[in-house]
């Protein structure tokens, strides 16, 4: 236990001085934004040293989603509200200032995976996931009571992707948990440079985007890998039991608030799972009639055969 806590450990303490935490090294002249915030007022007027802020009474107004760009940095030392000001414009007529600070808590950066990092971040998505959670437990239950069907971990199917994706979803998380309380500068520096490439980021950043890219295969091979062994509808069925095994796993290894206890609880699931599988539900026979994977011999999932020899 204490070297895998070392091992977390080191992994932050070699990607945590990979950026500067500097606000001014987020973005610079001619990046594109698009204003997330209802609106937001430019100053038409450039301000100066030594001028008073009041004066500058003319100005614009921007509204949601409109688009923007980074057209001038200036730097007011004397300016006690931030001393960074930024020119933004949203076309060649619409023009005007505003201090920094305010700019980057209205605007996302105009790109894929920044608007995905953006919408992911939102509070009312950890309310839409509790909703889904509920819906799939409800179903699930109701379903249980009707017929005895396939489920994640309880009634497994002969396959190890499913087990294999539910460990990666939480490996996934909980590396995101652990840059977002340990090295959040490191997060904030990739929400506005952006990349999917794994080999151009930190240590820790880049195992994060790997097992992204690695839950996307896998999302694949388990749903193909499901309609394989199981009938259409209790595959169905089987999918929306693991969807909300993958939720319940988010949920968890997400949040910052079990800090050091996250990594035991992660040792824990993930080992339990796998030992589980491998013990109950690993395939180690054939079905004689269309070739699929069985538990041991009886009735086949997939074509209802059975199987005695």
């Amino acid at each position: 236990m204490r070297k895998v806590c070392f091992f977390f450990l080191a992994l932050v303490l070699l990607s945590a001085c990979y950026y500067p935490a500097d606000e001014a090294t987020l973005y610079a002249v001619n990046d594109n934004f698009y204003l997330s915030a209802d609106s937001m007022r430019l100053q038409t007027q450039e301000p100066l040293h030594n001028m008073p802020i009041d004066t500058l009474s003319d100005s614009i107004m921007l509204y949601a989603n409109d688009p923007l760009v980074v057209a001038q940095i200036v730097v007011i030392p004397e300016d006690s509200i931030d001393s960074v000001w930024v020119k933004v414009a949203h076309d060649q007529f619409t023009q005007g200032w505003i201090h920094q600070n305010v700019f980057l808590s209205s605007v996302v950066p105009d790109d894929p995976i920044s608007e995905f990092i953006y919408l992911f971040s939102q509070r009312h998505l950890w309310y839409f996931l509790g909703v889904v959670l509920a819906v799939i437990i409800v179903f699930v239950i109701r379903q249980i009571k009707h017929q005895h069907f396939h489920v994640i971990f309880l009634r497994d199917i002969s396959s190890f992707y499913p087990t294999m994706l539910t460990v990666v979803l939480s490996s996934s998380a909980i590396l995101y948990a652990s840059i977002q309380r340990l090295v959040p500068e490191t997060w904030l520096m990739y929400y506005y440079h952006p990349t999917l490439n794994p080999f151009d980021l930190p240590l820790i950043l880049g195992l994060f985007i790997a097992s992204i890219w690695l839950l996307v295969v896998l999302i694949i091979a388990t749903i193909d890998e499901v309609f394989t062994l199981l009938p259409i509808p209790e595959a169905i069925l089987y999918l929306f039991s693991l969807l909300g095994v993958c939720v319940v796993c988010y949920l968890i290894f997400s949040s910052p608030v079990l800090g050091w206890l996250g990594y035991l609880l992660y040792i824990v699931f993930s080992v339990s799972f796998i030992w589980r599988y491998m013990k109950c539900f690993r395939a180690r026979c054939i079905c004689g009639r269309c070739g699929a994977k069985m538990h041991g011999k009886g009735r086949c999932t997939r074509c209802k055969t059975i199987n005695v020899t």
